[in-house]
Parts: C-alpha cells; sequence; structure tokens
C-alpha cells in the first residue's frame, strides 16, 4: 500500500510538474494523437479559402478592426457589454464586413456575443484574432528571447486557444476579475494575426544579440537559411500555437504574424536607411509551414497611404517601380499607396491582408499625404469615407486577398504623438480630444450627450438660453456653453455685415500671463487674454495665442524657430498673439530646410484658422470639421478644448506656465473670462464676462452616430457576396 501511495504521489508531483514546465516552453501532452485534424480555412496560392457550408471556396477577408475602448473607460477596464458587442455586430454585417478583428484576449462577454451572434446563423460573422506584445516590454532593453517577451507570447497564444474552444476560466489583469471562457467560437475563428507592429529597434536588438538562434525547426513551421533571429522567433511561437491547437483540440486554422511599412521587407536604397531610418526588416517568407499544417499561412500589414514618409518619394528612393503611368490617377495624380501595396503584394507568395487601413476624421493632423491626400487627420467625415473607399480599391486592384478597415469605433482613450504632451494622458478617456487624430479613426462616432449634443453650430440658436450669457452690450451679446468635445460661443451683433466688418472674441484662461492688447488690433480687452479669436470672412476667421502660452513654442521651438525657447522667454504681458500650429511628422531630408521665419519647412499644421460650414450631423450639408456659421446676426463657433490648451477638462485643469515650470504642467481654474467687440473698442476695452467652469468628472456622456464612412463602405460592399 505504501509503495502505491508512494506512486500515486510521484505520479502527481510529476504530472504538476508538466503542466508548470509546458505552461512556459509552449508544450503540450497528446491526448488524441489518432483524431482528425479538421479545418475549415486554407490557402491556395494566393487566394484564402473557407469552407463556409460549400466545402472550400476563395473568401475575401472583408473586414473592420475592433478595439476594446468606449467612451469613460481606458481599453483596459474591459467595459464593453454583451449587447453592445451584439448590437455592433448586426450594424457590421448589414454593412456587408464577413468578419472583425481584434487584437489581445477580451473579456468573456465578447465571446459569448460572437457565439450567440454566430450561432444557428446561415451568415455568420468571422473573427479574426490576434495575440498582443506588451508595449513595455517592446519598447524597452529587451530582446525577443527574453523571458517577459517570448514566454509570455507563447502563454497569451496557448490562453487564446483555449478561450476560442470554450474551455477557460482567465483573470485579465489585477483587479479586473475573472472570466468563464465556455463557450466553442472555434467554428468562426478564421485565424491569428500574431504579434503587434513591431519596434525597429528591438528587432535589430534581437538579431545582433542573438545572432546564433537563426533557424528553427518545427513539426508545423519552419525556417529558411536566410531566417534572422527575430523572424525565427516567430516561426518558434507560430509553431508552438499551431502545435497546441491541434493536439489539444485537432484543430487548425489561418496563421498571420504582423507587420507594417517599418520593417516590411522590401528592399529600398541608402537614402531611406539613412534619411527615413529605415534599417530593420521582417520577412515572412522566410517562415515556412510544413505539410502537417493544413490551414496555411498569410501576410499580415498595416499600411496607410500617408506613413511612413518615403512612400511618397518611392518612384526616386529605390522601390523599382516598371510604370509610373501604371499608378498615375486620371487627374495626373501619382498613387503611391497603390504602388506600394504592388510592390508588398508582389514581393510574396502566399496570400496578402491588409489587416489596418484608413485615415482618420479629426480636425488635428500629424502627418500629411504628400500624393494622394489622405492624410492622417484633418480631414472630414465625408473624405474619410471617400478615402476609406479608394484605400480599399487600391488595397484589391494591388492583388491583395482581403482587408480590414481601421477601425470599428472611435477612441477617446487614444493618444498621439503630437499632441500627448498637451494632455492629462490619465485622463485622457474622459473627453472627447479633437485635435488627437488617433481618437477618430472610427466609422462609429461617439458624440458628447445622452441623446444629442449640447449645441450644434447650424446657424440655429434655439438651444441657447438666457442664462448661458456672459457678457452684453446695447448692440453685441456673448454667450458660452460647453460639452466633453466643445467650447461653444454664441454672438449676437445687431445689423452685422459678415465679410465687411470685423468681431474680436478675446478670451481670458490662465491667471499667470495675458495681455489687455494684441498688435495690430485695435481695441483693448479688459481682462489680460491669452488668445483672440478673429471672427472675419468665410476664409480668414481664425484664434490666435499669446506668445508666451504658445504650446508650440514650449514643446517644438528648436526645430520650428531654430532657437531655444527658454532661453529667450517671452514676457507674461506680450502683446504678440501668433498662430496656432500642430508640429507634423514630416521627411528626415536635409532638403527640408528649417527655417527661423516660421513654418516655411511644411513641418507644422495650420490648425487656428476656423473652418466655416454647419456642424449638424442631420443637415444636408453637414461637415464635421465646422468651427463656425454666420445667420444673418447670429455667429456660433465650437472650438475644441485643447485648442485653448485644456489640459484636462474633465477636471477643467489647463496648462500652467511653460517657463516656470521647463514644460507642460497642469494647473486647475473654476471659471474663465470671454468678450466680443468690433473696431470701435477703442476709447473703451472690451467688456468680458466670467464663465463658470465645472467639470464632469469620470462620468462623460456621450451617443452613438454612424459616420459617412459606414454608409460608403456599405455603398462599395452591398452586391460583394
Amino acid at each position: 500500500m505504501k509503495k502505491f501511495i508512494i506512486a500515486c504521489t510521484a505520479v502527481i508531483i510529476a504530472v504538476t510538474c508538466w503542466m508548470f514546465v509546458s505552461d512556459r516552453i509552449g508544450s503540450t501532452l497528446s491526448f488524441n494523437m489518432n483524431k482528425e485534424v479538421k479545418t475549415f480555412t486554407t490557402v491556395s496560392d494566393k487566394e484564402i479559402l473557407v469552407d463556409t457550408g460549400n466545402g472550400m471556396e476563395p473568401f475575401e477577408i472583408r473586414g473592420v478592426d475592433m478595439g476594446v475602448g468606449i467612451p469613460g473607460h481606458f481599453a483596459t477596464d474591459y467595459a464593453i457589454d454583451k449587447e453592445t458587442y451584439l448590437r455592433w455586430f448586426r450594424m457590421i454585417k448589414d454593412m456587408g464586413a464577413n468578419c472583425v478583428r481584434v487584437y489581445t484576449l477580451l473579456q468573456d462577454d465578447f465571446y459569448d456575443a460572437v457565439w450567440e451572434f454566430n450561432h444557428d446563423n446561415p451568415d455568420p460573422l468571422y473573427i479574426i484574432h490576434g495575440v498582443w506584445i506588451d508595449d513595455y516590454v517592446l519598447y524597452s532593453h529587451r530582446d525577443a528571447y527574453s523571458k517577459d517577451f517570448l514566454n509570455e507570447f507563447l502563454r497569451d497564444s496557448r490562453i487564446l486557444v483555449d478561450m476560442i474552444h470554450g474551455n477557460k476560466r482567465f483573470s485579465l489583469g489585477e483587479d479586473l476579475g475573472s472570466g468563464s471562457y465556455t463557450k466553442d467560437i472555434s467554428p468562426w475563428v478564421l485565424g491569428y494575426i500574431l504579434g503587434v507592429e513591431w519596434e525597429d529597434t528591438t528587432v535589430a536588438f534581437t538579431d545582433h544579440m542573438q545572432e546564433e538562434r537563426d533557424s528553427y525547426e518545427g513539426k508545423y513551421m519552419r525556417t529558411t537559411e536566410e531566417a534572422t533571429p527575430f523572424e525565427t522567433m516567430l516561426a518558434q511561437v507560430g509553431d508552438k500555437i499551431i502545435e497546441y491547437e491541434t493536439e489539444k483540440y485537432s484543430s487548425q486554422r489561418l496563421i498571420a504574424f504582423s507587420n507594417w511599412p517599418t520593417t516590411d521587407p522590401l528592399e529600398w536604397n541608402q537614402t531611406v536607411e539613412w534619411y527615413f531610418r529605415k534599417f530593420e526588416q521582417v520577412d515572412v517568407e522566410h517562415i515556412k509551414t510544413t505539410d502537417e499544417f493544413l490551414s496555411g499561412q498569410f501576410a499580415s500589414y498595416h499600411i496607410y497611404p500617408y506613413f511612413p514618409d518615403y512612400l511618397g518619394f518611392m518612384d526616386v528612393l529605390g522601390m523599382k517601380i516598371e510604370s509610373r503611368e501604371e499608378f498615375t490617377d486620371e487627374d495626373g495624380t501619382f498613387n503611391s499607396y497603390r504602388a506600394y501595396l504592388t510592390a508588398i503584394n508582389a514581393h510574396h507568395t502566399m496570400p496578402v491582408i491588409i489587416s489596418e487601413y484608413g485615415v482618420p476624421s479629426s480636425r488635428g493632423r500629424a502627418q500629411s499625404d504628400r500624393n494622394t491626400g489622405r492624410s492622417q487627420g484633418g480631414m472630414s467625415e465625408e473624405e474619410q469615407g471617400k478615402a476609406l473607399v479608394q484605400c480599399y480599391k487600391d488595397i484589391m486592384a494591388s492583388g491583395c486577398a482581403g482587408s480590414v478597415a481601421f477601425t470599428w469605433q472611435d477612441e477617446w482613450f487614444k493618444r498621439t504623438w503630437n499632441t500627448m504632451a498637451y494632455t492629462d494622458l490619465t485622463k485622457t478617456c474622459y473627453w472627447s480630444d479633437y485635435q488627437t487624430n488617433e481618437q477618430y479613426f472610427g466609422i462609429l462616432s461617439f458624440d458628447p450627450g445622452e441623446v444629442e449634443s449640447v449645441c450644434y453650430v447650424d446657424g440655429d440658436v434655439s438651444e441657447w438660453e438666457e442664462t448661458d450669457i456672459v457678457m452684453e452690450t446695447d448692440t453685441m451679446s456673448l454667450s458660452c456653453k460647453y460639452d466633453e468635445k466643445y467650447v461653444y460661443f454664441r454672438v449676437h451683433k445687431d445689423d452685422f455685415h459678415f465679410g465687411n466688418e470685423t468681431l474680436y472674441v478675446p478670451i481670458d484662461t490662465t491667471p499667470k500671463s495675458g495681455s489687455t492688447a494684441c498688435d495690430g488690433i485695435a481695441p483693448l480687452f479688459e481682462q489680460e487674454a491669452d488668445f483672440v479669436l478673429i471672427i472675419s470672412g468665410r476664409e480668414d476667421t481664425k484664434i490666435l495665442v499669446q506668445e508666451r502660452y504658445e504650446a508650440l513654442r514650449a514643446m517644438y521651438s528648436q526645430r520650428v524657430y531654430g532657437e531655444d525657447a527658454y532661453l529667450n522667454v517671452p514676457e507674461k504681458d506680450t502683446g504678440k498673439f501668433v498662430p496656432i500650429h500642430l508640429m507634423l511628422q514630416v521627411a528626415n531630408d536635409p532638403s527640408f530646410e528649417i527655417t527661423p521665419e516660421g513654418f516655411e519647412s511644411a513641418e507644422t499644421f495650420d490648425t487656428g484658422t476656423l473652418t466655416y460650414g454647419n456642424g449638424n450631423p442631420d443637415s444636408a450639408d453637414f461637415n464635421s470639421l465646422s468651427d463656425f456659421i454666420v445667420n444673418g446676426d447670429e455667429i456660433e463657433i465650437r472650438l475644441p478644448w485643447s485648442l485653448l490648451n485644456f489640459y484636462n477638462p474633465s477636471e477643467m485643469v489647463i496648462h500652467d506656465d511653460y517657463y516656470e515650470n521647463y514644460g507642460i504642467e497642469g494647473i486647475e481654474i473654476s471659471e474663465m473670462y470671454a468678450g466680443v467687440g468690433t473696431d470701435a473698442n477703442v476709447q473703451f476695452p472690451i467688456k468680458m464676462g466670467t464663465v463658470e467652469l465645472k467639470g464632469w468628472g469620470t462620468n462623460p456622456t456621450w451617443h452613438e452616430r454612424l459616420k459617412q464612412g459606414y454608409y460608403d463602405l456599405q455603398e462599395l460592399w452591398k452586391d460583394k457576396d
């Protein structure tokens, strides 16, 4: 009996140890080796085939990416419930898409919704699932073989397999609770896209530090002689996830590894390497599958028309194009996007999926597309829709096997490099920053207000009340209100002659600086203003900022003005007011000279000039970029919070004095001042009234609205199936 107990104990210990070790090295015990391996996906040459009920047939992946953010929550809150997912799935199917791509392990509501939507549904919505790499690990000193990179990559891959097969109980993170994944959604999961947009320095560091790891021979994936250590790591991860799913569930599906132009496999000349920092490649052609893998491999890329800069020069910077005319549109525009897509597709022997494409419908811009005009921001919702359609057409014309539009919903929590210093990154999900382009890639908008916005800039002033009045004279008045996206002003001027007379709206926010005078403007101000809104005409209405309070100068003075802002500090009461610009990402080419005179280098984007138009989504002439409109004696204006240097409007925190803090810090205010006057205000300063400010904290209001891009894609895709 003692021997039996010892033997049983030894077996239990051995199995426990194996389970502990296998969870870290990516191996699994096989209990079903004789079972037939099933798959409903495969590849043939450069086509993806899917069995939708009639055997394997060509299948165009036509999808939309989906994030996990909604207003008031960061992505890691996992705040989207099953009912919302179900409603969105119906909308996505009605748009004409056949799949949704998600990036990471999600809460069980998502998987329950997928099962409920697709179960007994003859026209299901398929899923492409990603495995995420933690940003902290990716952008650190670690190489891809470090424990918290490779081991976590393998671990999350196995967790995902169990999740989609409805066989996992898993905690998404500390204090987030556990999820019970009991619904088997594997019949509708087309495949996996493993990884993220690889940081080129991580790839280079891995290849340098792990030179000896340049080959891998697995049961399902292997490397060629040309493989790099980083590509070898990918082959290992791909092989292990296939092995785990095959041996545990007798199931396989498509596999891809994420990639983007920064680490594309194409050959460019030294100009690109030197001036555009293109120094690393990841080539999945160096990863081959064996006959044991029935489903097949495809290449996945995130490719946008505007990024990176050298796409605009691809015909002169080393990318061989047989005929420039082949990629020249009817209007004579060189379609660099289609040319690049064609080159990517031609490089591969496997199907290519563009798993991210699109443009944001934001007011702010981070990068301009010098050829096609499809830029990273500064585009209306109408322009966004047209760009999505043209991108799709370019993708399919290049020979790709499918595409996934980025993205389904706007995401308030997002940041971008040229505005992230201007905002409190711990509070971004509580307000909508129209200057940050990354928040507006969605085709589903989240507008402020539970049912409708507090104000629409459309010329109809019926939503304004007497209590909104800030200041008034015998002939003029100024009213103000705000929500989670804008500060709204209503100006009334008796007998206003738009285009023939000029109105001035001084705005005072910070108690630290400001001026009662603006150089070049006759009237004075009652308060020390930080901004001056000049209402002049359709094309030249603008807002200026006092030089002391110019965020661009505080952050980018060396690049834009050729001087150190902190060695040449403007006076607190300087009367110099300057245009408001955003920094742009441009080619680091010596031909683009930065001049002290200002913006000749095309490195900035004019965001202070206001756009005339109707800002009501229900109007036939709706323009989402509209900033102001005039209707007789009434003028309505809306200004994004960050245009007025608000750091976090949910708590009414603005930028503190840059030169006291050597950078951007926040300071809370409870009121600001504003007024309105004309050139006649010479003898007496423009009167300014008080705008009481009270934030909404962590409880923003919002409602959903489909953008034009939804309907444009719907029209494009309606006859596809």
